[in-house]
Parts: structure tokens; sequence; C-alpha cells
């Protein structure tokens, strides 16, 4: 959101408004839906690409991620994250290519080179046959100008958990058996070509029946939308679309790190490695790529969105609960069918200023002194803020945590480095932080702001929290009414 794909967010947010809008009016059918198309594209001239036609049809298919369906008509899947076909057919299809700098020369070293055929002589310089290159890159080894080159496209470079191919046509694929869902593909692709089904209809359709409706701002909000709007404004503005009320999920920090600190104990005295449980994005990619890793090495402990969920439901039975926050994996994670008792949606800070605008709302500054969380939960959302809270949980608790050594990783490659140490038996320190996202969940892929926007207008906002200790906090709570494990089974000292 935050990169150069000023058109493609604009088109986005027009299509998001737009069907927010007939949501509520109740005007949800082809007409209006269809009407939405021709507004955003009028023509004759297009605005974004190549035809209005095409526009049209792009926008048809994000319309229908917005109205909670699969960008493809007749598509069964269940990926959150999906290919907007029209968009995707821009990119060049060879990853090898042959540049001007090609001299043509006698030697046709790259010729000999490739062992697959792929390879022959142009009017001016040589060329690869897509159709046959097998991408082994001996061609542009071979080459004594270097004029072949490599070309990874911006989709398939993000993505930190392979999950990304194209077909015979260029197309991009997902693999839903790989995908973790962290959405960075989403704004690394600079056609807009990939997206995620957005969640809209569960909240205003929930809100409209008349539902109790509780939303959950993730830590990271605060600073995203500037030093004046911290959690008190967001809970205004989100009690004026008409939610029940808003909880901060750093009190969801403070109970994940309340029972992790306990699994963490427990490993420190066998000798096991653990990881953390927040981020869905690193959980899933360990769950898919590390099986055994997962099973012996992993927190059993929700996630802060899945915990202060369960606590609204346990103190309000039939609410419906609605995360927000920068993270797409969050979306997943609301469909994880190996966590119990999950939340019924989630959105993106994007989608809530579509939503908040759907309702002619704006965002302002409040007087209101709104906190349930520590300071500890709250700097959950920042790299090492996961395992700090968990520290001073164990340091409440009495514990010695001089001798604890951790290893903090943010981002796709750092993570999935810190797990192959894990799974060889090379990891030197006894717990491992996973966040997928580079700076933890405020530089997430949803995010408003740049990192260093949001930090400048965060430090400003917590410097007003309180000093209250996690434990001491968590007495206000009725932690005995649900459980903190994930498969949703009571421990034994909260039954």
């Amino acid at each position: 959101m935050v990169k150069n794909d000023t058109g493609i967010s604009e088109v986005t947010h027009k299509v998001n408004e737009a069907v927010c809008r007939l949501m509520w009016e109740g005007n949800v059918d082809s007409d209006h839906l269809e009407k939405i198309a021709y507004e955003i594209s009028p023509g004759p001239k297009p605005e974004y690409r190549c035809c209005v036609y095409k526009e049209r049809e792009i926008v048809r298919h994000r319309i229908r991620l917005a109205c909670q369906k699969n960008s493809e008509v007749g598509s069964t899947t269940t990926n959150v994250v999906q290919v907007i076909k029209p968009a995707c057919d821009d990119c060049t299809i060879a990853s090898y290519s042959v540049t001007d700098i090609c001299r043509f020369c006698l030697g046709k070293a790259c010729l000999n080179s490739c062992k697959f055929g792929a390879i022959s002589q142009g009017e001016h310089r040589m060329r690869i046959d897509p159709l046959k290159c097998r991408e082994c890159g001996m061609c542009a080894k071979a080459c004594p100008y270097g004029a072949i080159i490599h070309v990874e496209r911006p989709c398939k470079k993000a993505c930190p958990a392979g999950a990304i191919t194209y077909d015979e046509y260029g197309y991009c694929n997902i693999d839903e058996d790989k995908c973790v869902h962290c959405g960075h593909c989403v704004h690394a692709c600079p056609f807009g070509a990939i997206s995620s089904k957005r969640f809209f209809r569960t909240v205003i359709d929930a809100i409209k029946a008349g539902k109790e409706v509780y939303a959950m701002c993730a830590p990271a909000a605060e600073g995203q939308f500037g030093n004046d709007i911290g959690m008190g404004s967001l809970r205004s503005a989100l009690k004026k679309i008409g939610f029940t009320d808003m909880v901060e999920v750093g009190l969801g920090g403070d109970m994940t790190a309340a029972y992790e600190a306990k699994e963490w104990v427990e490993a420190k005295k066998e000798g096991r490695k653990m990881t953390t449980s927040c981020c869905p994005a690193f959980i899933s990619m360990l769950r898919h790529q590390f099986p055994k890793q997962y099973e012996e090495n992993k927190s059993a402990t929700v996630s802060p969105m899945v915990a202060v969920s369960r606590y609204l439901k346990a103190v309000h039975p039939g609410c419906v609960t609605v995360f927000i926050g920068p993270c797409i994996a969050k979306k997943g994670e609301t469909l994880n069918e190996y966590i119990a008792d999950r939340p019924d949606c989630a959105l993106t800070f994007g989608e809530l200023k579509d939503l908040l605008a759907s309702r002619d709302i704006d965002l302002e500054a409040v007087q209101e002194d709104y906190q349930e969380a520590s300071l500890y939960g709250k700097k959950f959302a920042g790299t090492g803020g996961v395992a700090a809270a968990v520290l001073e949980v164990m340091e409440e608790m009495g514990e010695d945590t001089s001798q604890i050594s951790l290893l903090a990783c943010a981002g796709g490659a750092d993570c999935r480095k810190a797990l192959l140490q894990l799974k060889s038996g090379k990891l030197q320190e006894d717990f491992i932080e996973g966040m997928m996202c580079p700076g933890g969940c405020v530089g997430g892929p949803s995010r408003v702001k740049t990192e260093a926007e949001t930090m400048r207008a965060r430090n400003a906002l917590l410097k007003k929290a309180d000093g209250r200790k996690i434990l001491e906090n968590l007495k206000n709570y009725p932690m005995d009414s649900f459980s903190m494990h994930r498969d949703g089974h009571m421990e034994p000292d909260a039954e």
C-alpha cells in the first residue's frame, strides 16, 4: 500500500468503498455491481490499462473479491490470496532474456551451452524460446558479454515460501499448500494482479442484523494514522460505524506472553527449543515446510488475536469478532481449521479506511484515555517485542532470564534460515521469535504509512501509556473462562 502503486491502490479503494456502500444500502445485485465497473472506468479512453474493456474486467474481479467471493467465476479455491488473471499478462514469460548487448558473435557460446534447444539465431541477436527454456542459467554463464539476464518476476521474488509458479501462458499460479498468506506478493506486483479476499459482508451483515460486533485493533495500529490518532480514536470511529465496542489486541499480547512464558520455563528445563506463536505466516511456514518442528517446537499458546476473540466470546456469548491490522495472513488465520474458536474475520488497515469512508466517517483525535494493554503488549508489533514481553512475564514470575538466548527473526528469509537451523540441530539459541514481515507487524504488507513514518508517530503515542505490569493487568480479566491453548482445551490451572 505504501509502495509506488498509487493507481492500483486508488482503484482498489474505490471498489471497496463502492461495494460497502451497496452493502449498507442492501443493493448488492448484479446491476448495481456492474455500474461500479462503468463508474470507475467510464471510457472511452482508458486511465490505467490498454483499453476500457480490460479495465472494467479487472474491476469486476476486484468487485468479486470485495463481495467475499473468489476472483475467478467458478473457482473453488479457499486461499485468501488470489490472482486477478486479466491483470496478470504484462510480465515477461521468459526468466532469461537476451539484451541489446548481444554482439551476435560467431562463437555462439550461449547456443552451444543450451542442452534443451531453447536458443536460436534471430535477425540481429540470439533469442530464447521461453517454452523450451528450463531456466538452468547456463547460457547466461557462457555469454562472454553478459548479454543474457535473469529476470525474476516481483511476485515470485517477494514470496518467502516458494508458492508462486507460472503456467504455459505466463499467468501466476499460487500453490495453496505452500502459500503462507503473508501478502508480500500483493504489493510487490506492479500490475495489481494479486489481491486478497475481503470480508466486508460478514461485518456489515452482522451490524445490520443487530448483533454484538466487536472490533479488535492490532498493536501496530498505533502510529499508522498519525501521532494524534491512538486507540481511543479508532474505538470512537468504529462505534460510529456500528461496532458494539473495540478492544486493543495488545491486551491479547499480554495474555499470550503470560501463557507462553510458562511454556518457555518448561522448555528450558527440558532443553527443548521453542518458537513463538503470534505470527500466522510464520506458523504457516512452520506447519507446511517444517512439520516435525511444528509438532515438537512451536508454542501451543494462541496468538493475541485469537486470545482477545476467545475472551470476548466468553464474556459476550454469540458476539462477532473482527480483527483489524496490517496483516493479510490474519485473514488466513481466521479460516484456519487447525485453530479452535477462531475470530469471525479480519480486515486490513486499508479496508478499515474503506469501511469508514463508506459511512462518511473520519478518524479524529479524541480526549478519551483508553488503554487495556501493558506497554509490553503494545510493543508486540515490533521486532523483538514478543520475546521482550515473554521475558518480562518470566521475571514477574521470579524466573532467572539471564541465561536465556533468543533469536528474533523479521522477514521471510530470516525465518526460513532460523527454521533450517532448528531442523538441522544447529540452532544455538533457546527460542525463536518469528515474524514474517521486516520490522515485525509494524512493517506488515497492508500498512498505511512507511515503517519509518509509523515509528515516529508510534513512539509519541506509546509515551502516553502507563507502566502497568503484565500479570497484574491480567488480574482484571476472566482468564479462567476461556482457553489459551491452540486446540481449545482448558489448562489444568484454569479449569
